[in-house]
């Protein structure tokens, strides 16, 4: 299954934390990141990556019911994500210590 680098991230923290995580923890992804967005468009690439993940089945969403749409605020992760994190980490290449 392929994941781009900001889902990779999200499942990831989501492994590290064990529980619920608020969608605000996800911006500090772009601090690292040599090449970000306009401010504007990181609200709106995390809401894609988000529902996304929840179509995979990787995370549950949970959060606030429109009319016309959902509202995320919180995801927990799916037993099917806990395997795509053991999957990550397998295909992670180590670094060499090379000074």
């Amino acid at each position: 299954m392929r994941l781009s680098s900001l889902q990779q991230y999200i499942l990831l923290k989501m492994s590290e934390k064990g529980t619920r995580m608020d969608r605000k923890f996800f911006r500090s992804f772009y601090e690292t990141q040599e090449k970000k967005p306009n401010i504007k468009y990181q609200e709106h690439i995390i809401t894609q990556s988000l529902e996304r993940l929840i179509d995979r089945g990787l995370i549950t969403g949970f959060g606030k019911r429109t009319t016309e749409k959902w509202f995320i605020t919180h995801v927990g992760l799916a037993a099917k994500g806990r395997d795509a994190v053991q999957e990550i980490h397998n295909r992670r290449q180590k670094k060499l210590p090379l000074a």
